[in-house]
């Protein structure tokens, strides 16, 4: 038995849950989102709690079981608080502005580049034009975005200029006058 799936999901006050066939809707004051569950998980809400349970022991649904309850914990989640990611930007005259529904960077090329936020996303930039906060309910669709601005200009190997997510840690090669 799955330990994650076992784990019935907990509802917080000002979340209603919907369950039709195999779609769940969660409402929550951020949002709304929706999903179809797989057809080999049983989705069942009972007294403030979300429980997701198994049609049987196949190895398809074992290892669906425990996915689906994350992902609809994450749902809850970001239906209540909400999911934040936050991008570094390294490079002399490297920075970003925020524009309306899209991001506009200047990532050391001939021209400046423009990303597109989808509906659902919303970006702010620090003052010192550095750093990016990507703000959603939706975890997939953040963590997406934020890959997707991270490969405008992934970290150099040998300065560490570039996009990279905060807290992430570089291992910088030696360049070739530091081979002796």
């Amino acid at each position: 038995m799955s330990r994650i799936g076992k784990k019935p999901v907990d509802i917080p006050s000002g979340v209603n849950i919907t369950l039709l066939d195999n779609t769940i809707k969660v409402k929550g004051p951020k949002g709304e989102l929706q999903w179809s569950h797989p057809f080999g998980a049983k989705v069942s809400v009972a007294a403030n709690t979300i429980i997701v349970e198994r049609a049987d022991d196949t190895k398809k649904n074992r290892a669906l079981h425990g996915l689906t309850r994350n992902l609809i914990s994450n749902m809850v989640t970001g239906v209540t608080t909400g999911y934040q990611r936050v991008l570094d930007i390294f490079g002399v005259g490297y920075r970003a502005q925020v524009q309306g529904n899209k991001i506009v960077m200047t990532l050391g090329y001939s021209h400046p580049v423009e990303f597109n936020l989808p509906d659902g996303i919303t970006a702010a930039v620090d003052q010192k034009q550095t750093q990016i906060t990507l703000n959603g309910i939706d975890k997939q669709k953040i963590g997406q975005v934020a890959a997707n601005l991270r490969e405008l200009r992934s970290p150099d190997a040998y300065k560490g200029k570039g996009v990279r997510y905060s807290g992430e840690r570089l291992k910088l090669k030696v360049g070739k006058t530091g081979k002796k």
